[in-house]
């Protein structure tokens, strides 16, 4: 078994309950009890370098701090973490995602890791300017991938695809090392482009047999372009020291949620056209009393926020046996969050991941 662990950067704010969401719109965010201000995100992650994770996850979106600018104020404030910085192709022209990429390796003493979002809410792409249909923006990341691979070798070089074009296209000062390019989506037109440009293939938290399912047909496909990857799962945690505390710990964030906030998430989710928040939308079916969807993982998060909805909830042991679980099936990575950001990476860092350093292969950073 190997494992990576990797906590989240809040920079939506943070708060004890479900952040990112109010009783009508779930992509609109509410007020949350702790601002997303440099002085918190620099505690949070001092907190998990301190605790032995080894990057944050740092998302992308309308509702978020820029990843880019949030991260690089961060770069003085640790020593060892690594930013796992999440962008859109549609967004950033490749040469210039290829400069930025080697501007923040150097600043970074090579602590940089890309994880690239192709696309979200289809009104919020438009919101950025970005109107290409789900299909056509995995062709333009799967042409931006390669464009950032081919900038990355320093070389001159000219494009012409369907979606960028470069004539004399040059990084006069490429990475010593290139950064690591982690990589999601669940639907046929996202599992090519994995396979052929990423180094790591991130999935949602579904049930195990689920997760093997999607892990084996990227595999296949990574074969037959002769490539390995690693894969990652991303995964919310409520982990105490018994069971029954988690379990009330999980009531109580339920408790919180508005009925009307479940029921237009669901819907929305539902016809979300992301193959992957479509899948977490159906783990719950909207519904509140079947959210235990195996033993320890529950859907509740995906009530009302997008995105990852699922959090593995026990005991420091079973939260310990889950993580094993998945890494069985070759999960190598994974990225892991907990509401208050701060507390409970503290928390998982002292109770849950010394159990795991009882298998030789924790990966430490």
């Amino acid at each position: 078994m190997t494992v990576r662990l990797h906590w989240f950067l809040p920079t939506t704010g943070d708060d004890r309950n479900v952040v990112g969401v109010t009783a009508r719109d779930s992509l609109q965010s509410r007020a949350t009890s702790r601002p997303p201000t440099l002085d918190y995100l620099a505690q949070v992650a001092r907190a998990a370098e301190s605790t032995g994770f080894e990057a944050v996850l740092t998302p992308t979106g309308s509702d978020c701090e820029d990843s880019w600018l949030t991260t690089a104020a961060l770069i003085p404030q640790t020593s060892r973490l690594k930013f796992l910085v999440a962008f859109r192709p549609g967004v950033i022209a490749p040469p210039l995602a290829a400069q930025m990429t080697a501007t923040y390796q150097r600043l970074s003493g090579g602590r940089l890791l890309l994880n690239i979002v192709t696309g979200s809410d289809a009104d919020e792409q438009r919101s950025y300017g970005d109107f290409l249909g789900h299909d056509e923006r995995y062709g333009r990341t799967g042409e931006f991938l390669h464009l950032l691979h081919t900038a990355w070798q320093g070389e001159s070089y000219d494009f012409e695809g369907d979606h960028y074009r470069v004539a004399g296209g040059r990084l006069r000062r490429p990475p010593e090392a290139r950064p690591p390019v982690f990589f999601g989506g669940s639907s046929e037109a996202a599992l090519p482009v994995a396979a052929r440009y990423a180094d790591t293939y991130l999935t949602w938290g579904e049930p195990p047999a689920a997760v093997k399912r999607k892990i084996d047909r990227v595999r296949e496909l990574a074969a037959a372009e002769g490539r390995e990857l690693s894969y990652g799962i991303r995964l919310h945690v409520i982990s105490r020291d018994t069971a029954a505390e988690a379990w009330a710990e999980a009531d109580r964030i339920l408790e919180s949620l508005d009925p009307a906030a479940i029921k237009a998430a669901h819907e929305r989710f539902s016809r979300s056209d992301s193959a992957g928040q479509r899948a977490m939308a159906a783990l719950s079916g909207g519904r509140t009393d079947r959210l235990e969807i195996h033993p320890n993982l529950w859907a509740g998060f995906g009530l009302v926020r997008p995105g990852a909805g699922t959090a593995l909830v026990g005991s420091h042991e079973q939260v310990a046996e889950r993580i094993e679980e998945y890494a069985s099936l070759g999960i190598e990575h994974f990225i892991l969050s907990g509401q208050p950001h701060l507390e409970e990476a503290i928390r998982f860092g002292e109770c849950v991941r010394p159990l795991l350093t009882r298998e030789p292969a924790l990966v430490r950073p």
